[in-house]
């Protein structure tokens, strides 16, 4: 599909790469960008075409209010995400686990499934969903969004599927660090968030269905075959050196 005339709908719109998306939207002509955020008055982009829209993905009634109200999206970019930075096994409770399980898999889950129906009326057009490249990769001290990332990487392979017999195009993006607030105290190289945002809507456009926007993301996935070999023998020295927590130095 094209960008130009298209009626889109981003969440976590309100920082950071969904900022990002939403102005790139409106660069490539976007006639709509429906700017969803937990607190909408937070929406940083001015422009007529922008509609802010209180959301929070994980409360089921809510998404499907606002599946309602947006009748008229044909592309929805699923951008809201959490990262807690917590462990597994020694975190003190499986709270951080459960909360990004909450808005990274099952909001993400409640917003395909709500607007699955809206993008067929609309002819089809397509969904993006945010990904990782800890979709492939799990570090001990960011395990738990590892986690859900994986976990919400089987749901954009399944809604691929279950999806396309209607036209609806599915795009996953994976990227290392991206340079936004997340990523803030981060010392690891990182991506800008435009360039991933350009990647993720040119695949739109080409019908591209995975991006995988890094040097870093890219070496990830072509070891998966052998991961157990080549990336987590050096985060096992890491991690016991108190060394990168990546494995990377």
């Amino acid at each position: 599909m094209w960008i130009s005339g298209a009626v889109a709908l981003v969440t976590g719109a309100n920082r950071g790469l969904g900022a990002s998306f939403t102005q790139a939207l409106l660069a490539r002509g976007a006639a709509t960008v429906y700017a969803a955020a937990r607190d909408a008055s937070m929406v940083s982009v001015s422009d007529p075409r922008v509609k802010p829209i209180d959301l929070d993905i994980t409360d089921r009634a809510a998404v499907a209010a606002v599946a309602q109200r947006c009748g008229d999206v044909d592309l929805l970019v699923n951008n809201a995400g959490a990262m807690l930075l917590g462990p597994l096994i020694t975190a003190p409770d499986t709270g951080a686990a459960r909360t990004e399980m909450e808005v990274n898999y099952f909001g993400t889950l409640e917003m395909c499934r709500a607007f699955a129906p809206v993008l067929a009326r609309n002819g089809g057009g397509a969904l993006v969903n945010m990904l990782s490249v800890v979709s492939w990769y799990t570090v001990p001290f960011n395990a738990s969004y590892c986690a859900s990332k994986s976990a919400e990487w089987a749901l954009t392979n399944a809604a691929r599927v279950e999806l396309h017999g209607q036209g609806t195009h599915v795009v996953g993006v994976h990227a290392g660090f991206i340079d936004t607030d997340m990523a803030a105290d981060v010392s690891e190289a990182k991506i800008a968030p435009e360039d991933v945002v350009a990647q993720a809507l040119d695949a739109v456009e080409n019908n591209v269905p995975e991006v995988i926007t890094d040097e870093w993301t890219r070496h990830v996935k072509s070891t998966l075959p052998v991961d157990q070999d080549e990336l987590y023998p050096d985060l096992f020295r890491a991690w016991a050196a108190g060394a990168s927590p990546w494995g990377r130095d």
